[in-house]
């Protein structure tokens, strides 16, 4: 059976160029970074080589990046280690962010932090006017994702920073899914922090990484030995830094030619969705969006049916609901772009990557509308016109 990886923004393959550097450091460069032998001297240069490789991919500095187990805890840090301390007052977060966000978020509220969730349009871009005029006296951080996970959309990550630094606020975004993906450079895009996870560009899993605009304080949420500067305790894990930084150079060295050739396979995808199959909607703003994705809510049935008939077919994608892991709850992103409930259920994420190739778009454009219709035909909310 043919073999078709939609899911790029779940995670991705380990490159087998990343993975040639990582190697040596699990089994022959295996020393620890904060000895002073040959081997841990020779495992702190590849630390400090990876973080450069990670500073220069996005036009930081070296000592503006601290190395963390993924983007979940580089989104945590960010929020409870900037918050920690300070006296609890306002927070600003949109409405469509990923759960770390969305979850450290509630989790400071109980910690009698108020938060405004940010309102965003049908594309799923942030509300300018209503973001504005959110801020408070005592606003003392905003988070707002690069580029959602579920539906593509791109802010406009440069003016809500500009805005959030005019009312006396920092910024955070978290750019998970746009780091390697689309250019970044910090310094251009004035944010104060910004997150970034290893797997979602052909990197390791459990390795990401947190920039920390130098003058910004930051609490740690890890205590113990004070690595990382004293801002992530814990024996860092050489392979996956390595891993990382090489991914990333990797990445960024391959971006000119892999934008354009992985927007031209999403804009036949959504294309050929449209014109094989009534009644869909393509979510996420037309333009600005990632360039891998495409996400479409097919009307009266369910997307968890169509991924596992899809599935049978060789074909991996995932539904609107993605990163929430065995729920049944209708995604809260398209709810939170105004679609109604049943739209969030019936909708499909398909994510692109360097392997994927028009054979593949070709493929899915063949067999993905007979389980449409057979599905539907099984709908008792379908109407055949």
């Amino acid at each position: 059976m043919r073999t078709v990886y939609f899911d790029h923004a779940a995670t991705t393959a380990v490159d087998p160029r990343v993975f040639a550097e990582m190697e040596p450091y699990f089994v022959e460069r295996y020393g620890n970074p904060s000895e002073i032998h040959r081997l841990g001297r020779e495992a702190r240069e590849a630390v400090d080589k990876a973080r450069a490789q990670v500073a220069a991919a996005l036009g930081a500095a070296d000592k503006e990046i601290v190395f963390t187990s993924g983007g979940t805890e580089a989104d945590n840090m960010a929020l409870s280690g900037f918050l920690s301390r300070l006296e609890p007052g306002h927070l600003i977060v949109s409405a469509i962010e990923h759960p770390a966000v969305m979850e450290t978020a509630r989790y400071l509220m109980r910690q009698n932090w108020e938060v405004t969730f940010a309102a965003v349009d049908s594309n799923g871009v942030v509300d300018i006017d209503a973001y504005a005029a959110a801020f408070r006296d005592d606003t003392r951080l905003v988070s707002i994702m690069f580029a959602n996970n579920v539906v593509g959309t791109i802010e406009p990550i440069r003016e809500l920073a500009r805005i959030a630094h005019e009312h006396g606020a920092a910024f955070h975004t978290d750019a998970v899914q746009a780091v390697g993906a689309v250019p970044i450079d910090v310094a251009d895009l004035g944010v104060d922090l910004l997150s970034l996870s290893g797997h979602k560009l052909y990197g390791p899993k459990g390795i990401g990484a947190l920039y920390i605009k130098r003058g910004t304080r930051v609490a740690p949420i890890l205590h113990g030995g004070g690595h990382e500067r004293r801002l992530r305790s814990g024996t860092e894990n050489v392979p996956g830094m390595v891993g990382l930084g090489a991914a990333l150079e990797l990445a960024v060295a391959e971006l000119p030619s892999q934008r354009p050739r992985l927007e031209a396979l999403r804009d036949r995808l959504a294309q050929g969705f449209r014109s094989s199959i009534e009644d869909t909607v393509y979510l996420g703003h037309p333009t600005e969006r990632l360039p891998g994705n495409v996400c479409i809510s097919v009307r009266f049935i369910e997307g968890e049916s169509m991924v596992l008939q899809l599935d049978g077919k060789g074909i991996a994608v995932a539904s609107g609901s993605a990163c929430a892991s065995g729920s049944l709850e209708p995604s809260h992103v398209i709810l939170g772009m105004g679609y109604a409930a049943e739209e969030a259920h019936g909708s499909v994420r398909l994510t692109l990557g360097h392997e994927n190739t028009d054979a593949d778009v070709d493929y899915f454009l063949e067999v993905f509308p007979p389980i449409v219709a057979r599905l539907r035909e099984m709908s008792p909310l379908y109407v055949k016109r």
